[in-house]
C-alpha cells in the first residue's frame, strides 16, 4: 500500500535519515501485533533490518518522516517542536482494516532535534514496553510497544546513572497526529493546511464526520476527538495511571495513550500524586488529569477555529465531560467485574464511596481492584487478602454494600489462575526499578520476561470484549 500520510507530508513532515548503530540486539518483539499487521513472517534478521536499520517495508514509505507540530508544554506555547528523536517509519493496516502507524523513538537526530542526540536509553524502552503492556492488560486504549532493539551506544543523561545503554523502540499507534499538529497550522494562519489536515483525519480515522462543508464537518470531528480523549482519561483514572506530561503535543487524534515519559501507576489513591519530578507545581498530577484533558481540547478547538465557527466548536467540546464520566464509571466497574447501574448517577455514587474510601484508608490500589473482582463472588478471596483487615473496618461497610448490590459480569473469570494468586501484577515504581536492576547489573532479562508473562496472564483473565484497540502482546 501507499502510505496515506504522503497526502499531507509536504505540509506536516520532513524527510529523516535513520542513525547508524554499532550493534543491534533484539530485546522485544510484539508477536501478537506483528500477526495483526501481517509482519509475523519476518525472521530475526529481517526484523532487525526493518526496525533497527529501517530498510523500508514493501510498498510503503521510502523515506521516514519526522512530523512537525507545536504544543503547549506546561501551558507555555512552544513553536519549536517536532519529532526530534523519532520518525514515522511506515503505515500498515491491521486485521480490522484500521490504519496504524509504525513510529520510532531513539532512531537518531532529525531537523527537530535541537540540542538532543536523538537517542533512547534502554531503560526508557523497557519502561514503555511495561507501561503499554500493562495498560492494555487493564483495558486502557494505548499504543503498543512493537519492537525494542539494543543499539550498543553509551548515553549520558542527567536523570539516571550514566553512561547508560541505548536502544531504538518502534511503537504501533493508531495515528501519531497530535493536537499540536493542528496548532502548528493555526500558528501560521494556514487555513489551506488546516483544511487538508482535517480532511485527511476525517477520511482515514473518522469517516462518519464527512461533510462537503468544512465548517460543519470540523465541529463533528472535534466532538469525536473530545469523546475519544474523555474516554481515554476516564480509563486512566480507573487504572490509577498518571501520564506525567500532558502537553498538547502528547495527545493524539484518536484518544490513544502514547508518548510515555515519567509515567507512574498509583500505589494508593492520592489526587496530588505527581509522576514527573520536574512538575513541581503538580500541573499534571493525578487528580488534575481530567481538567487537563479539557484544557488541551480547548487549545485544539482554538486552533480549529481557523476554519470553523467558534460557537459550533464550543458546543462540540461539551461532549468531553459526559464521555469522561461515562468512561470513568464504566471502566471502574469493568475492572471490578461488576454490572453497570441503569442510571449513571448511581454509578457515580458508587465511585464516590469507593474512591473516597480508597483515599481515606490508604488501601493498595492494585490489590483492592484485584481482591474485589467479581464483587460478592470474591468475598472469600478478599477476606484472605494481605489487606483483609481494611475490609473488616466499619469505614468499608458502605463500599461493601455497593459491591454486594452489583451483579458480577462473567464471574467464571474469577477461576482464571491469575485471580487465584494472592497478589496482582503491578507496575508501581518500586516494581519497575526491581525489574530494571537485573538488566543493568547482570544483563538478566528473565525477571522482566516473567513479569510480562504475568501481565499477559492478567490480560487473558480480564478477557476484555473483542475490539480493535484491545488486542495486545504475545511473545
Amino acid at each position: 500500500m501507499t502510505a496515506p500520510i504522503e497526502q499531507i507530508s509536504a505540509l506536516f513532515a520532513d524527510a529523516a535519515e535513520p542513525a547508524t548503530f554499532p550493534k543491534a540486539v533484539l530485546r522485544f518483539r510484539n508477536t501478537r501485533w506483528a500477526e495483526a499487521v501481517d509482519l509475523a513472517n519476518l525472521n530475526e534478521s529481517d526484523w532487525i533490518k526493518h526496525f533497527a536499520a529501517f530498510e523500508s517495508l514493501s510498498e510503503n514509505l521510502e523515506t521516514p518522516l519526522a512530523l512537525r507540530y507545536h504544543g503547549h508544554q506546561f501551558h507555555v506555547y512552544n513553536p519549536d517542536l517536532g519529532d526530534g528523536r523519532g520518525f514515522l517509519f511506515a503505515q500498515v493496516r491491521d486485521t480490522d482494516g484500521r490504519l496504524l502507524d509504525l513510529g520510532t523513538k531513539g532512531s537518531g537526530q532529525t531537523r527537530w532535534s535541537r540540542q538532543g542526540d536523538g537517542r533512547l536509553t534502554l531503560k526508557g524502552g523497557v519502561r514503555e514496553i511495561l507501561a503499554a503492556s500493562y495498560l492494555e492488560a487493564l483495558g486502557v486504549n494505548t499504543s503498543k510497544a512493537f519492537s525494542l532493539i539494543e543499539t550498543g551506544e553509551d548515553l549520558h543523561r542527567n536523570d539516571e546513572p550514566s553512561p547508560t545503554r541505548s536502544a531504538v523502540l518502534v511503537r504501533l499507534s493508531h495515528s501519531h497526529l497530535r493536537f499540536g499538529t493542528f496548532q502548528r497550522a493555526a500558528y501560521y494562519d494556514d487555513a489551506a493546511s488546516m483544511a487538508a489536515l482535517i480532511n485527511h483525519v476525517i477520511e482515514y480515522y473518522f469517516p462518519d464526520c464527512a461533510d462537503e462543508a468544512l465548517g460543519t464537518s470540523t465541529p463533528a470531528l472535534f466532538e469525536r476527538m473530545a469523546q475519544a480523549t474523555g474516554k481515554m482519561i476516564g480509563q486512566w483514572m480507573a487504572a490509577g495511571f498518571v501520564h506525567g506530561v500532558m502537553n498538547t503535543d502528547n495527545f493524539n487524534i484518536t484518544g490513544e495513550t502514547f508518548d510515555f515519559g515519567p509515567w507512574r501507576f498509583l500505589p494508593k489513591s492520592d489526587p496530588n500524586f505527581t509522576a514527573a519530578y520536574f512538575d513541581q507545581q503538580g500541573l499534571y498530577r493525578f487528580g488534575r488529569q481530567p481538567a487537563q484533558g479539557l484544557w488541551a481540547l480547548q487549545q485544539l478547538g482554538g486552533a480549529m477555529s481557523l476554519v470553523a465557527d467558534e460557537d459550533d466548536l464550543s458546543q462540540a467540546i461539551t461532549a468531553y465531560e459526559p464521555a469522561y464520566q461515562e468512561s470513568f464509571a464504566a471502566h471502574t466497574l469493568a475492572l471490578l467485574g461488576l454490572e453497570r447501574a441503569p442510571d449513571l448517577r448511581d454509578d457515580l455514587l458508587f465511585l464516590q464511596e469507593y474512591y473516597g474510601w480508597m483515599t481515606q484508608s490508604g488501601a493498595y490500589w492494585p490489590q483492592t481492584f484485584f481482591d474485589w473482582f467479581g464483587g460478592a463472588a470474591s468475598v472469600d478471596r478478599a477476606l484472605a487478602s494481605p489487606q483483609a483487615d481494611l475490609y473488616k473496618s466499619t469505614e468499608f461497610v458502605k463500599v461493601r454494600l455497593h459491591i454486594d448490590a452489583r451483579t458480577p459480569v462473567r464471574p467464571e473469570r474469577i477461576d482464571h489462575t491469575y485471580f487465584q494468586a494472592e497478589r496482582p501484577v503491578d507496575l508501581i515504581v518500586e516494581t519497575v526499578e526491581a525489574l530494571w536492576a537485573p538488566i543493568a547489573d547482570d544483563d538478566n532479562w528473565r525477571p522482566l520476561e516473567a513479569h510480562l508473562d504475568r501481565i499477559e496472564s492478567a490480560r487473558l483473565a480480564y478477557d476484555w470484549p473483542a475490539a480493535p484497540e484491545r488486542a495486545q502482546r504475545t511473545t
